[in-house]
């Protein structure tokens, strides 16, 4: 084995520095991918045009046309059009409904990201467990799992996948088509479902134990606001005599009603007003929350209760203002922050209800609880104001807003691009990232979407990600980097057989990506894993194939922006996803790599 480098000995200092940065999150993962690409060549370790090849690389670009084209069918509805369908497929059996639906995410998965596709089924799998009385947690977590699965069915599936050929070039092996990973993923999606089937019972939260975090912790609006609804209420010219200054914050610390709206004398109407607003005689004030709270208010405040919505009976109809449950989106920029910090009432004139935070309720002093990736919080406000919220993709909408602009008229269009795309990549065997954007493209100037909404729809963050860590993989290998890591592990595991080598590189990929992103594992392990295969003398296309595929195993911790997703809807708690996700890791394993075994015969 070669000795040890001055070049190695900072490349191997970077990796360290960049998975610790990656697992404590000081600064965002985006922010320490760029942070290597600007100090490689400064430290010599790349040239500078090395460092920013990423921006350029098939693999980005890739990547970008896929989420545009994601963006596409979902803005046509074409996605939402396969839910009834499959319902009517499915019955009332709880089995046959996780079944069907987790076989449409897997395949909607495979084509555009796993996060946006368990996004979008999301409010279809509320409504089911809502309309057929079956638990969500017995939904949430087989399908949320089987969308990462389904990442694993194409090479388009996973940015793990689509970047594996851009790091099989420095190696001159052959890149792998569309579809060779097919067969494995298939088996994947098809083993997660099994083993819900079969071990559910043991490895899911229990029904009741769920129905009891319902009607204690439950943000949902069947669970919340059963019951509730807005009231009118006027407050006689006398209310301030003999008192102390009342506060509208202070009605929701007392008697946990939300005032949705006021109308100062003579006619100046707030809605919604702001929380310090001082009640005043001869105001009139409507409030959202349950009536027997309404009613002692009433009596224990001195104020007059309507029997109808009279002064606001315009602004609070159904048309144009109503209730939301909204998700903290993984990676958003509320993470961290509390409602008080987001000036959620005053900048988007919406009012917060209620928050489900890490297994609790609260509906009092809701400004001061920092928010967490998964937390629901159940929200109030005119259409219009919710839809700006909902824009800025940092909370996901389980109660969809209709007035969104939809373009099912477009949906042929959209699906016929698609097609586009992917007959160029099969039969024509062009470059991923031309086919690919050549379908993005295609939806632009067919006017399935807007240029604009073709960039908000770009995760520039994960892009950032990406072409930052793409030098440390020339680094790597560049530097004889990977080639010393791979005999120091060897010497270690000693002589053994290439399915026992692959077991190995799957179990070690499994573990990158659950401490740092499955992009970031990839990069720095495919080079490293390639020169252990040589060195080994197994085929070091399956050793990359490996990681591409393994670095979507990440079930054991809710870190996955699918698992983050769901956590909140499906009231799971990180002993949940250990206890299913360890099961499932495990099948994960045995099935790639027997199936890697069958198909390529290593």
């Amino acid at each position: 084995m070669a000795s040890l480098s001055p070049e190695i000995i900072m490349v191997m200092a970077m990796i360290c520095v960049a998975v610790f940065l990656f697992v404590v999150e000081w600064v965002r993962v985006d922010v320490v991918a760029i942070l290597i690409m600007v100090a490689l060549p400064l430290l010599g370790l790349v040239t500078p045009k090395e460092a920013f090849v990423g921006f350029s690389s098939n693999a980005v670009i890739s990547i970008i046309a896929v989420i545009i084209i994601g963006a596409g069918l979902d803005r046509t509805g074409l996605i939402n059009r396969l839910v009834k369908p499959v319902l009517a497929l499915a019955g009332n059996s709880t089995n046959r409904i996780m079944i069907f639906i987790s076989i449409t995410v897997a395949f909607i998965s495979s084509f555009m990201q796993n996060i946006g596709a368990a996004a979008l089924f999301l409010p279809a799998i509320q409504r089911i467990s809502k309309n057929r009385g079956i638990p969500t947690s017995k939904l949430l977590m087989p399908v949320g799992f089987c969308a990462i699965l389904g990442g694993t069915v194409t090479l388009v599936g996973s940015s793990p996948l689509i970047l594996l050929n851009e790091l099989l070039l420095p190696f001159g092996l052959e890149p792998f088509g569309l579809f060779d990973v097919t067969p494995v993923g298939v088996a994947l999606v098809l083993a997660g479902i099994a083993t819900f089937i079969v071990a559910g019972r043991f490895i899911l939260p229990r029904p009741k134990d769920e129905q009891s975090a319902q009607d204690n912790t439950s943000v949902g609006q069947d669970a919340v606001i059963k019951g509730d609804g807005h009231f009118e209420l006027h407050i006689p010219l006398n209310f301030t005599h003999y008192r102390d200054p009342v506060i509208a914050r202070n009605l929701r610390q007392r008697f946990l009603l939300n005032i949705v709206a006021a109308r100062e004398p003579p006619d100046h109407i707030l809605t919604p007003p702001p929380a310090d607003l001082v009640l005043r005689g001869n105001m009139d004030i409507a409030v959202f929350g349950a009536e027997e709270n309404v009613k002692r208010m009433a009596v224990e405040m001195g104020m007059e209760l309507k029997t109808h919505l009279d002064v606001f009976k315009n602004h609070l109809t159904e048309d144009l203002s109503g209730s939301v449950e909204a998700v903290v989106a993984p990676r958003s920029h509320v993470e961290g922050k509390t409602l008080q910090e987001i000036n959620l009432r005053d900048r988007y004139q919406v009012t917060p209800i209620a928050i489900y935070s890490q297994g609790e309720i609260f509906r009092a002093d809701l400004g001061e609880v920092p928010l967490t990736a998964g937390d629901s919080v159940l929200l109030f406000g005119d259409w219009k104001h919710l839809q700006i919220l909902a824009d800025e993709r940092n909370f996901l909408f389980i109660t969809p807003i209709e007035k969104e602009p939809m373009r099912p008229q477009k949906a042929v269009l959209a699906g016929v691009w698609l097609a586009i795309a992917l007959v160029m990549v099969i039969v024509f065997k062009l470059q991923l990232s031309l086919c690919l954007m050549t379908g993005a493209l295609g939806m632009i100037l067919t006017k399935v979407l807007t240029i604009d909404e073709a960039y908000e729809a770009v995760d520039w963050r994960t892009i950032f990600l990406l072409a930052g860590l793409i030098p440390l993989g020339i680094a790597t290998e560049k530097t004889g980097t990977a080639a010393w890591i791979a005999h120091a592990v060897l010497n270690t595991i000693g002589d053994v057989s290439p399915i026992v080598l692959l077991t190995v590189i799957g179990v070690l990929s499994t573990v990158f990506t659950l401490v740092i992103s499955n992009v970031g594992a990839t990069v720095l392990l495919v080079p490293l894993v390639v020169n252990m295969a040589l060195a080994a003398h197994t085929d070091p296309r399956m050793a990359a194939l490996v990681v591409g595929l393994a670095t979507s195993n990440s079930f054991i911790l809710p870190t996955h922006q699918v698992n983050a997703l769901y956590m909140g809807p499906g009231h799971y708690r990180s002993i949940d996803y250990m206890k299913a996700g360890s099961v499932v890791s495990v099948v994960f394993i045995v099935v790639m790599i027997s199936m890697i075994y069958l198909f390529y015969g290593i």
